[in-house]
């Protein structure tokens, strides 16, 4: 019996790094030209391209599934030796943004007091943040399979019952795949008989790495340069198969006929996972100001007081272009925004903190001018304000700063102990293999 309904639920993007190639645009097309309705991202360790894949899911008319695969340690996630070298793999997923937060802890808790090797969390970690959580059993690489390929079907039979009873009945799956590895035929058999023994579900998954077929030869460079091994080198890491693509519906159901159940149960899943992110919503810490102000009222006096150091005597020029900064800063809401910014560049100014001149759009701005937050006069220089913030295309305002690299982590402190470590994150920032850099490493 062919199913015609299904959901990929366990997906690695280009964020899954060097190890998945897929475009996040391209994911969401390529879903969408199969006649998939939804679709899940997974990455490894790590939820980098989630906001990116939401938007883009939106924008084509996908249901966004938000994940991550992550790992788990043998023991604790704390533990560092060499015996801890080792974890499973394990699918989570968003049912709603309670699990998205939860997901977004166990990420964060795995990097920052976790990573040994790879980003890490424990059982005590999952319970702790398993609201709103759904789980699937991974890959070859989830605990239940080891113990299987072990042998150690007791074990896997714990481990199974472990999970479940974290995440709670109905939000653990134990997934099915097949990748035309004899192991897996092996897993598969296991976990059709631990399903009736235990009341799990099962629900099939193909393992994601690239969009099509014809990119497996793509995919095994990634891992070749993530490996420090060339395409020729026979003790090279790779994929058993050509088989890690993203699948349409039919050939997925073909490869399990009699696991009609598993089948639907991918779009049972789809059907619960519903996280909503709000982009027009600002959330930015308030500035508190001193007695008898309010935030707009003392943003004017310093910039009042900015621009007649700067400039002296003002001109029509300066306050036409002054009343019009100021009032669109007011519209769009960012007044705490540059009494921010003004805040921590007048701390690294009064301790001799070296403050770069500004870099990017903002140098666009007489207001950034007047608070110091940049040096260049853009009346001198004809530079646009609308390119640093226009009132037709709204978006977060940018502000390039450089402070001196002895001392900038005294800065980067004062802003985390005045205004909070929940509302101050440091940002990363990915490199991609442009055409030179390719031909370098390929």
């Amino acid at each position: 019996m062919i199913y015609n309904g299904f959901t990929h639920l366990h997906v690695h993007s280009e964020y899954s790094l060097l190890d998945g190639s897929i475009r996040i645009a391209d994911l969401v097309s390529r879903t969408k030209e199969l006649g998939m309705n939804s679709v899940a991202i997974t990455d490894h360790g790590a939820m980098f391209g989630v906001v990116q894949f939401y938007k883009q899911a939106i924008k084509q008319g996908i249901k966004p599934i938000l994940g991550a695969e992550v790992y788990v340690a043998l023991n604790k996630h704390t533990d560092k030796e060499t015996k801890d070298k080792g974890q499973y793999h394990l699918v989570l997923l968003a049912e709603n943004d309670i699990g998205y937060r939860n997901l977004m802890n166990l990420v964060s808790e795995a990097y920052i007091n976790g990573f040994y090797y790879k980003p890490r969390i424990d059982l005590k970690i999952l319970e702790q943040y398993s609201e709103g959580i759904i789980g699937l059993s991974a890959c070859l690489g989830g605990e239940i399979q080891r113990h299987i390929l072990n042998d150690d079907i007791e074990k896997a039979k714990s481990a199974a019952k472990r999970y479940n009873n974290i995440l709670g009945k109905n939000n653990f799956f134990l997934e099915l795949q097949d990748h035309g590895i004899d192991e897996q035929k092996k897993v598969n058999t296991q976990l059709r008989k631990l399903s009736k023994e235990l009341d799990i579900p099962l629900v099939v998954t193909n393992d994601v790495h690239y969009l099509k077929r014809s990119d497996a030869k793509v995919h095994e460079v990634l891992l070749c340069i993530q490996t420090g091994k060339t395409i020729v080198d026979e003790d090279r890491m790779k994929f058993p198969s050509d088989e890690f693509y993203l699948k349409s519906p039919k050939e997925i159901s073909e490869l399990f006929p009699d696991d009609i159940e598993a089948l639907q149960n991918t779009e049972k899943i789809a059907n619960r996972c519903n996280v909503t992110m709000d982009f027009n919503t600002l959330h930015l810490p308030s500035y508190n100001v001193p007695p008898g102000y309010t935030n707009e009222s003392y943003l004017k006096e310093l910039c009042d007081k900015g621009l007649r150091n700067r400039y002296g005597e003002l001109s029509d020029e300066i306050k036409a272009r002054y009343d019009y900064e100021l009032k669109t800063i007011i519209q769009m809401g960012y007044v705490d925004y540059f009494l921010i910014v003004w805040d921590f560049i007048k701390y690294a100014m009064d301790n001799n903190i070296m403050v770069g001149p500004g870099r990017g759009s903002a140098a666009g701005s007489i207001i950034s001018y007047a608070l110091n937050i940049i040096d260049i006069d853009p009346l001198e220089y004809g530079l646009l304000f609308e390119r640093f913030l226009n009132p037709e295309r709204v978006s977060m305002p940018d502000i390039d700063i450089d402070f001196c690299y002895e001392r900038r982590e005294e800065v980067i402190q004062y802003v985390i102990q005045k205004y909070g470590s929940d509302r101050v994150a440091q940002i990363a920032t990915f490199g991609t293999m442009a055409a030179r850099g390719a031909i370098r490493d390929v």
